[in-house]
């Protein structure tokens, strides 16, 4: 496959995992397939075969950080894509440990749809709101039947 196409794939093969965590966050079938860390496999395969063909450069990139040789390496096609789809399986992992995250801590549901939407947009501001609604959230909610017994 070619970058161009690589890089088009990329988010729509993300599309179907945000779906359900927006409109069908409550659904059983949702949290069996969130609840699997398979679901960033689409987006970390479309990476290592962008990147590791380009792995020396890539490696030159990220061992030295240097503005001029960052820019220079993401600012080629190959450079973009890679990059892309980095993000991409960022935003689906960030996204589906704030999906689960959430569910135990009871955080609603009308709530979190549009923050998921807006970490997938803008991950690093999703996830510090995120963190924020946690901690006025406060700790997971223990239902009977996951509760331990305190020692008598």
């Amino acid at each position: 496959m070619t970058v161009d196409t690589l890089f088009t794939i990329t988010f729509p093969l993300t599309v179907p995992f945000w779906a359900l965590m927006v409109f069908a966050p409550t659904w059983s079938i949702t949290h069996r397939i969130i609840s699997s860390p398979l679901i960033i496999l689409p987006q970390l395969a479309i990476y290592l075969t962008l990147a590791i063909p380009r792995f020396p450069d890539l490696w030159e990139v990220v061992s030295r950080p240097d503005l001029d040789l960052i820019t220079a390496f993401f600012g080629r096609r190959d450079g973009a894509a890679i990059l892309w789809a980095h993000v991409i399986a960022f935003d689906v992992f960030i996204a589906r440990w704030m999906y689960l995250d959430s569910r135990e801590r009871r955080v609603h549901p009308l709530l979190m749809g549009p923050l998921l939407v807006f970490t997938l947009l803008l991950s690093p501001m999703g996830l510090l709101i995120y963190l924020a609604i946690r901690t006025v959230v406060g700790p997971p909610r223990t239902t009977p039947s996951t509760e331990r017994l305190a020692p008598g």
